[in-house]
C-alpha cells in the first residue's frame, strides 16, 4: 500500500525530505502543505536579491514538487487551518520542516530600539506578510553579528537603489532603497577575524559595488595561538582572514558609501530614547581558547539604527514538544521526543526546526535523508482516509483558499513577465492577495 506522508513546510528541507522519498523503493504520496501562497521558503525569501546564483536551487527544488507523486498545498496554515490530530487522519507520517525565522536576541539594555536581521530580510525579499513600508533614515547604521546574513544587511544598506534593479525586487522596495539615506555602515564582531563566519564569496562581494567602499579598522585585528590553528583547520576561515588582512589599511578611494568592519568589540548597550541615538561596545582580548572576554574599554557610536544578526531561531509549533533553550522540536535524529524522551509515532522533523539554524542550504539534504531514513523504516499505513480528496475535502469545507503546484506555475510565470516588461529576470510579488490572484490566472 501507498505510503502518504505530510511534509509541514515547502522550504529546501520539506523538497528535498519529498525528493528522498520519492526516490526510495517505498511507493509514497507526498503532500507538502506551505502557509504562504508560494513554495522555497529560504530561498524565496531568506536569501539577498542580488545573489541570483544561489536562487539557481530554485530550478531544482521546482523539479520535486512537479513529480506525480508529490504535490503542493500553499496557502494553508498548520495549526489554523489544520491541526496535528487532524493529519493524523489522512496521513501515515507528519515531517515538520518550517525552518527559522525569527531573530535571535542580543540581552542588552536598549536592545527593543533594534531591527531584527530577519524581519529586514523578509522586507527586501517582499514576504507577503510583512509590511512594505522601512525606515531607512538612519546616515549611519550598526550591524551586529559576523555571518553571511549580517554581510547581506550591510550590503543590501550600502548599496544604492539603482544598482538593485538588476534583481526581482519589486517597487516598494526598489523606492525605499532608492529613498535611504545612509551613508556609513557599521560591522561588529564580539571576537577577532579568525573566527568570523562569513564564506569567502559573500565577503568578496562585498567589494564589488561600484558605490560601495569597504574599510577593515585594524584596532582588534589579532590573531592569537588558537585563533592560528583554528584556521589551519578550515580553509574556508583561512581564505576570509587572507580577504580581510588584504583590505586593513587600504587608501580610501573616494566612494559615497563604505561598509567598516570591526573585530573583538561586543555591543553592551543602545542608546536611546523611542529611537537610536548611539551604539556602546566594548573591546574585548582573547582568553586563549576561542573565548573572549571584556577589556573595560568602551566606545560610544554615532548610529542612528542597530540591526541584530546573531542568528535565527526556530518558533513553537502547535501540538509539538519545543525545547525553548536551543530553540528546537527535541528530537533523535528526526524522530519528535515527547516529554519523556519517548518517539512520537509517525511524527518527524527536518532543517532547522530539527538541528538549529547552522549550516548552508545543501547540507539540508543529508539532514533529509536521516529523518527520511527513519520514517521509511518506522511508519506502516494506518491512516484512516487515505486519499488525497480526502484532504481537500476537508480544507475546501473550511473554506481554505488552497494554493496547488499550478497556481505556483501561473505565478512564476507572471512574475516573469512583470520583469521582461521593464527589461528584468523577473520582479517579485510581494501581496498576498495578488499572489492569490495571479496563481488562480
Amino acid at each position: 500500500m501507498t505510503l502518504r506522508v505530510a511534509i509541514i513546510g515547502a522550504g529546501p528541507a520539506g523538497i528535498y525530505a519529498a525528493d528522498i522519498l520519492t526516490r526510495s523503493e517505498t511507493p509514497v504520496s507526498v503532500d507538502i502543505l506551505e502557509r504562504l501562497p508560494a513554495p522555497f521558503g529560504l530561498v524565496r525569501y531568506g536569501v539577498a536579491p542580488d545573489h541570483p546564483r544561489i536562487k539557481e536551487i530554485v530550478k531544482a527544488l521546482h523539479r520535486v514538487l512537479a513529480k506525480p507523486e508529490v504535490r503542493l498545498l500553499a496557502n494553508v496554515e498548520y495549526g489554523v487551518d489544520v491541526k496535528l490530530d487532524d493529519l493524523r487522519d489522512f496521513y501515515d507520517a507528519v515531517v515538520v520542516a518550517t525552518g527559522a525565522m525569527s531573530d535571535r536576541d542580543l540581552g542588552i539594555p536598549g536592545e527593543e530600539l533594534s531591527h531584527g536581521a530577519a524581519d529586514f530580510v523578509s522586507w527586501y525579499d517582499a514576504h507577503p506578510d510583512v509590511s512594505q513600508d522601512w525606515p531607512l533614515d538612519a546616515r549611519s547604521v550598526a550591524v551586529i553579528g559576523v555571518g553571511n546574513v549580517a554581510l547581506d544587511v550591510a550590503r543590501v544598506l550600502a548599496k544604492t537603489g539603482d544598482e538593485m534593479l538588476t534583481t526581482d525586487i519589486p517597487s516598494h522596495v526598489h523606492y525605499g532603497l532608492w529613498a535611504k539615506t545612509t551613508t556609513d555602515v557599521h560591522v561588529f564582531a564580539r571576537r577577532g577575524p579568525a573566527y568570523a563566519k562569513f564564506s569567502p564569496m559573500e565577503l568578496r562581494e562585498l567589494n564589488h559595488s561600484p558605490n560601495v567602499e569597504v574599510i577593515v579598522h585594524p584596532e582588534g585585528f589579532d590573531v592569537d595561538d588558537h585563533g592560528m590553528a583554528h584556521i589551519a583547520q578550515h580553509k574556508s576561515q583561512k581564505m576570509v582572514l587572507d580577504t580581510l588582512a588584504n583590505w586593513v589599511g587600504r587608501e580610501p578611494v573616494g566612494k559615497p558609501h563604505r561598509i567598516h568592519l570591526h573585530f573583538a568589540e561586543a555591543p553592551v548597550e543602545i542608546v536611546g530614547d523611542g529611537a537610536v541615538t548611539a551604539l556602546r561596545t566594548e573591546r574585548t582580548r582573547p582568553l586563549g581558547d576561542g573565548r573572549v572576554e571584556g577589556t573595560g574599554e568602551v566606545t560610544s557610536w554615532d548610529v542612528q539604527a542597530v540591526y541584530r544578526a546573531v542568528g535565527y531561531r526556530s518558533t513553537a509549533l502547535p501540538g509539538l514538544p519545543f525545547d525553548d533553550r536551543d530553540a528546537v522540536v527535541p528530537n533523535d535524529e528526526g524522530r519528535v521526543l515527547d516529554l519523556d524522551g519517548e518517539a512520537i509515532p509517525g511524527t518527524y522533523v527536518t532543517g532547522w526546526i530539527k538541528r538549529g539554524p547552522v549550516g548552508l542550504i545543501g547540507h539540508t539534504k543529508s539532514d533529509a535523508a536521516q529523518t527520511v531514513g527513519h520514517l521509511l523504516a518506522e511508519t506502516s499505513a494506518t491512516a484512516p482516509l487515505r486519499e488525497p480528496g480526502d484532504v481537500d475535502a476537508y480544507l475546501a469545507e473550511r473554506g481554505v483558499a488552497v494554493a496547488t503546484f499550478e497556481h505556483w506555475e501561473r505565478l512564476d510565470q507572471h512574475e516573469i513577465a512583470l520583469g521582461e516588461a521593464a527589461g528584468r529576470t523577473r520582479i517579485k510579488v510581494g501581496e498576498r492577495e495578488e499572489m492569490l490572484r495571479a496563481g488562480r490566472g
